[in-house]
């Protein structure tokens, strides 16, 4: 099992993944505002800072790679795969809250 210590190397790494992640998504589904893209990338860079060790330990184990990865490309990806789930997630919400939410008025 990778050994995910406080080391400055790591969060840099949990860093530069949740952006990647969160860039990415800009790619494939744009944001309507800025508010909604300010809100969705913080969102992605949270969940991807926070939830990047263990998605990116649930990856490697899936893939059956978790002997083969470094604890960087371990917690890079992880990071990455949590801050575009976040994202899109977010993204889909505020589209169906904006288009279901006026309905009722």
């Amino acid at each position: 099992m990778a050994d995910f210590s406080n080391d400055t190397s790591l969060w840099a790494t949990r860093a530069l993944g949740a952006s990647a992640g969160a860039a990415v998504s800009l790619i494939y589904l744009l944001p309507k505002s800025r508010r909604e893209a300010a809100s969705r990338f913080f969102t992605g860079l949270a969940c991807g800072l926070i939830f990047g060790g263990p998605t990116g330990l649930w990856i490697a184990e899936r893939l059956e790679l978790a002997d083969r990865l470094s604890v960087s490309e371990v917690m890079l990806s992880g990071s990455a795969a949590s801050s575009l789930c976040a994202w899109w997630g977010l993204g889909i919400l505020s589209r169906i809250a904006g288009r279901y939410g006026s309905r009722g008025r």
